[in-house]
């Protein structure tokens, strides 16, 4: 996606949210000052956005080599990097809500998984002070961490549902009631997330049905050929992981402030979100319908 396409639907956006955003935070009685800035909302939100899809590591060198070099023209207010970095908390809200428009349509096929985001190396934990009371010590299948996990939806196209950002140290079934809340038909998810209580829980209240690979002493279960097929595929996940840390630069252990980290987070999900092909499944959905 090219600067202009990308301002031009971060700024149709903006011109419908922040009406309503600052009349709900007046009616509210909150007390907001919107004294004028050289850059708007949008331009600050899209410039945030251009980073995670470049090929710059730190939003420095971005900024000061790229944006102020060769994007003058496109944004004629462009200010200091330092001033740029104060306006990191304004655009807090304005990209969740932004996020949340970018989610995909659910297919019915849906996917669930969960990254840690390490805020530091292990080994500095307990010097660590940014995100000392809200980041806890996880383990995955790689090892500790410590920091944070993000969970995530997908369908079948490769499109994010919904995603939940919560401590290092929460178990992966716990957020999954609250990601499906808007879901049908059924959930695809790795053996982390196989539960008796959740399968049944999610099959009672939403009519969502929980499909995970069984453990080894386990009772096979019966499933359909192409549920198989998708369970099998479930690997889509990783691959779309992998892209978000590696291309859209979600996790690094530079931060300096907890919301700075969150728009980050936020700025490397709507970068994918705009991505114009994402790895999908592409499978046959007219497969013969068998038992296991």
């Amino acid at each position: 996606m090219s600067v202009l396409e990308l301002f031009c639907a971060v700024d149709d956006f903006c011109q419908t949210f922040e009406p309503i955003w600052h009349q709900q935070c007046i009616a509210s009685g909150t007390k907001q000052r919107y004294r004028a800035r050289q850059l708007t909302t949008s331009e600050i939100m899209t410039i945030l956005i251009l980073f995670h899809q470049s090929h710059y590591r730190t939003f420095k060198a971005f900024y000061t080599e790229h944006v102020c070099a060769e994007l003058r023209a496109e944004f004629p207010g462009l200010v200091s990097y330092t001033r740029f970095v104060e306006f990191f908390p304004s655009v807090v809200v304005p990209l969740c809500a932004y996020l949340h428009s970018c989610f995909g349509r659910c297919t019915g096929i849906s996917f669930v998984d969960s990254t840690p985001l390490a805020v530091c190396h292990t080994r500095r934990i307990r010097q660590h002070r940014v995100f000392r009371g809200l980041a806890a010590r996880g383990k995955n299948s790689v090892g500790w961490f410590y920091g944070f996990k993000l969970h995530l939806l997908f369908n079948d196209y490769g499109e994010l549902l919904n995603m939940t950002l919560t401590p290092g140290n929460v178990d992966d079934r716990k957020p999954v009631p609250q990601l499906i809340q808007r879901l049908f038909g059924k959930l695809f998810g790795d053996k982390g997330y196989l539960s008796q209580p959740l399968f049944q829980q999610l099959l009672s209240n939403l009519g969502v049905q929980l499909i995970t690979p069984r453990r080894s002493n386990m009772k096979p279960e019966l499933l359909t050929w192409d549920d198989k097929l998708r369970l099998r595929k479930r690997a889509i996940v990783e691959t779309i992981i992998d892209q978000l840390k590696n291309i859209s630069q979600i996790e690094h252990t530079r931060h300096r402030s907890p919301l700075n980290f969150f728009v980050n987070v936020l700025c490397g999900l709507i970068a994918y979100c705009h991505q114009p092909k994402k790895p999908s499944l592409q499978l046959d959905t007219q497969l013969p319908v068998l038992s296991a």
